[in-house]
């Protein structure tokens, strides 16, 4: 069984209380949930995280790596400017292994700084815009 690690950055644990005009009124909980039953029926073993911490955040990429886990990542901010996250995904794709960007928003729909992805160059794929349908289209993705 594929193993799937579904990272999530700042902020996402605060998922419907947080802008949910933006966000939608689904909770980080919901998401666990999905996650769990979104994995059961496409075959994969989903495990859903969360971290304010960019460092964190690293230390799971570089834990797919070596436990050879495919990757469902919302980098949130730190999609914009963190250096660090894109080399640790680059050793994802890198290493054989599949690393899908999503995000809830279309990111290109809003402020002009959430236009660019310092990730999504290294990422397999991204999926952004369907709200909580952009992790399971990852997973159906990883899925095949």
């Amino acid at each position: 069984m594929t193993r799937v690690l579904v990272l999530n950055g700042p902020n996402l644990g605060r998922l419907g209380v947080r802008e949910p005009d933006v966000y939608g009124a689904l909770s980080y909980a919901d998401l666990v949930e999905a996650g769990a039953r979104w994995g059961s029926e496409l075959g994969l073993d989903v495990e859903v995280r969360q971290t304010d911490d960019e460092a964190q955040m690293v230390g799971w990429i570089h834990e797919a790596v070596d436990t050879r886990s495919d990757v469902v990542i919302n980098p949130a901010a730190f999609t914009h400017y963190s250096y660090a996250l894109r080399d640790a995904a680059a050793q994802v794709t890198k290493s054989g292994l599949r690393l899908v960007e999503v995000h809830i928003s279309n990111p290109y729909a809003r402020e002009e700084f959430r236009h660019t992805s310092v990730v999504g160059g290294v990422a397999t794929g991204t999926v952004a815009g369907f709200g909580f349908e952009s992790y399971h289209l990852a997973l159906r993705a990883l899925a095949v």
